[in-house]
């Protein structure tokens, strides 16, 4: 049956273990052939730089294709409906992978889709991302039950899908937000719920120090997101305060790495310079991205067949 990827509560814990497992195993290995004849498309409503080329490079190390739609080519939900261009695109691709504005997009998408579909990013979460960043911080700690990871900022898309995904499993999640901007309660809710099953622990906070103290990750996002311009002057003033600097930083472990999904605003939600210090980790993070789809790419499209060499 057709399996979506529209939010990271669409997985089990087992489910991102293995793609873990699997995203370890064909780092290793490299090209392969899995997905021979298979085609992919890329529609987009947002420009990107990782999501676009990551997608279109681990296609092709899986033996596939790729066919990219920008926002004046397909003209989603304005040209043409979103049901109409699910159904037409269901004929010709195997899977879509799309980057909306607007969740509810993606739904619609899906529900009329005869093919898989991935969030590639949208106003309410961003699971590549945080499965990417999960596979990251398993390479660099060693493990991720009881690691904790501090989050410093809004309570964006991508900290939803950090939250849902960290929370399944097993590690801890803390979240310095201010007033306004934290995560949402539904997707908080369904969050304090994994963690409870699975011995996580969440913290919520105005407050970045507390965040941060004795963590083993600290992770930012930028202040304002795309959509989101027209507020960019009032954001930047609430979120002072947010910015991680070597003094916030030093809070955490001594071996505490830090990451970012990029783009990233140097002097604004990052410190100039503190992401080419020793602890970032943020260009491995993003070749993960690749990696981690490479598996998530293979399994949606008929599963995988490959000893299971490396998350344990």
């Amino acid at each position: 049956m057709k399996k979506d990827l529209l939010s990271i509560s669409d997985l089990s814990s087992e489910d991102i273990r293995l793609l873990i497992s699997r995203a370890v195993d064909m780092k290793a290995q490299g090209w392969l052939s899995l997905l021979d004849r298979k085609i992919l498309a890329i529609m987009f409503e947002k420009p990107s730089l990782r999501t676009r080329v990551s997608f279109e490079v681990a296609m092709r190390q899986l033996g596939g294709h790729t066919i990219y739609l920008s926002p004046a080519e397909v003209g989603v939900g304005k040209r043409e409906s979103v049901p109409d261009v699910a159904r037409v695109l269901s004929r010709y691709v195997n899977v879509i992978t799309a980057r909306t504005f607007s969740h509810q997009t993606l739904e619609i998408l899906a529900g009329h889709s005869g093919v898989p579909v991935i969030n590639a990013l949208s106003d309410l979460e961003h699971p590549c991302q945080a499965l990417a960043d999960l596979l990251t911080i398993y390479e660099k700690k060693g493990e991720l039950d009881g690691v904790t990871l501090a989050f410093i900022g809004d309570g964006d898309n991508v900290a939803h899908s950090l939250i849902l995904a960290a929370s399944l499993v097993g590690m801890n999640f803390r979240i310095a937000s201010p007033a306004g901007y934290r995560v949402q309660d539904r997707i908080l809710r369904l969050a304090q719920d994994y963690a409870a099953d699975n011995g996580a622990e969440i913290f919520c906070t105005e407050e970045p120090r507390l965040a941060v103290k004795g963590a083993d990750v600290v992770y930012t996002d930028v202040w304002t997101s795309m959509g989101q311009e027209a507020e960019a002057e009032q954001r930047q003033q609430i979120f002072t305060g947010y910015q991680v600097d070597g003094e916030l930083l030093s809070l955490a472990k001594g071996d505490a790495i830090l990451m970012h999904p990029l783009p990233a605003h140097h002097g604004q939600e990052v410190a100039e310079g503190i992401l080419d210090s020793p602890q970032s980790v943020v260009f491995d993070q993003a070749e993960n991205r690749m990696h981690l789809q490479k598996a998530l790419l293979a399994e949606m499209l008929g599963g995988l067949e490959m000893p299971l060499a490396g998350y344990r």
